[in-house]
């Protein structure tokens, strides 16, 4: 596979041709992923609840986004990577500077923040200092104590609104992708075609540009459960290469997610 940059996500976007991208955590399972021509990996928080068994992501640092970012890199040397800064670890702009340096000298090629607004500084400093960023919106883990709970965002009139102005407002920070987590799918629809970056949904409908899912729900291996939003791919085809392949295949054809995984 050729190497992956924002160029490419920039392009497909303006194609209208849909990628599909899924999280990894080590350099095994990220060849395997490279190999089926996978583009966009994401080294994501949630290795705290699939890798370490915790409730939440609270728990993991910045360090081991970086041993991780690390392991990835050297499984799949031309995906895109993505990788998620911790709670708390870019609770300032220099603090979210300094946490950034780490990951992108591990091989990141792009962190993602969760949060609004208040974020557009950090997004304003980070993108000068030559580090891509993806915002994230909807339903945020690290502000799971804030919902009571893992909990569908954006229902209302009024938080629909102001999500949509808020994925502006960091887009005009910087943001060079877009995550939307488990928000309405015509709430998607209408930021993905609002913006002019890659939009990339988890729970999010089938109009995004781009789906994020976890590995160890495609693959039917998770801990506690599958969410409704995800599909276990493995147990429809029999090898994890398979399942990979019939992965992206359906999110570029547009046959995943369907409307009962979507809100």
């Amino acid at each position: 596979m050729k190497k992956i940059t924002i160029a490419d996500l920039n392009n497909w976007k303006k194609l209208g041709e849909k990628f599909a991208s899924i999280t990894a955590y080590d350099a095994s399972f990220a060849k395997i992923f490279e190999e089926q021509g996978l583009p966009v990996i994401v080294v994501g928080d949630s290795l705290g609840s699939v890798i370490q068994g915790k409730p939440t992501t609270l728990d993991v640092s910045i360090d081991e986004l970086v041993y991780h970012t690390k392991c990835v890199r050297a499984g799949s040397p031309n995906t895109f990577i993505i990788s998620d800064l911790p709670f708390m670890s870019y609770h300032t702009p220099d603090a979210a500077c300094e946490s950034a340096a780490k990951l992108m000298k591990a091989g990141a090629n792009m962190v993602k923040i969760e949060g609004g607004s208040w974020l557009t500084g950090t997004v304003k400093m980070l993108t000068e200092r030559a580090v891509p960023v993806c915002a994230h919106l909807g339903l945020m883990p690290q502000a799971v104590n804030l919902y009571g709970g893992y909990k569908v965002q954006g229902r209302t009139e009024e938080q629909a609104t102001e999500m949509l102005e808020t994925a502006k407002e960091l887009q005009r920070a910087g943001a060079q992708t877009l995550v939307l987590e488990c928000i309405p799918a015509k709430l998607a629809q209408q930021i993905t075609l609002e913006l002019d970056i890659p939009v990339i949904g988890i729970g999010a409908g089938n109009d995004t540009d781009g789906q994020v899912l976890v590995m160890h729900d495609i693959l039917g291996v998770s801990a506690n459960y599958i969410p409704r939003f995800s599909r276990n791919f493995l147990a429809e085809t029999g090898s994890i290469e398979a399942a990979v392949t019939k992965y992206i295949d359906e999110v570029k054809q547009q046959t995943f997610p369907e409307e009962k995984h979507s809100f």
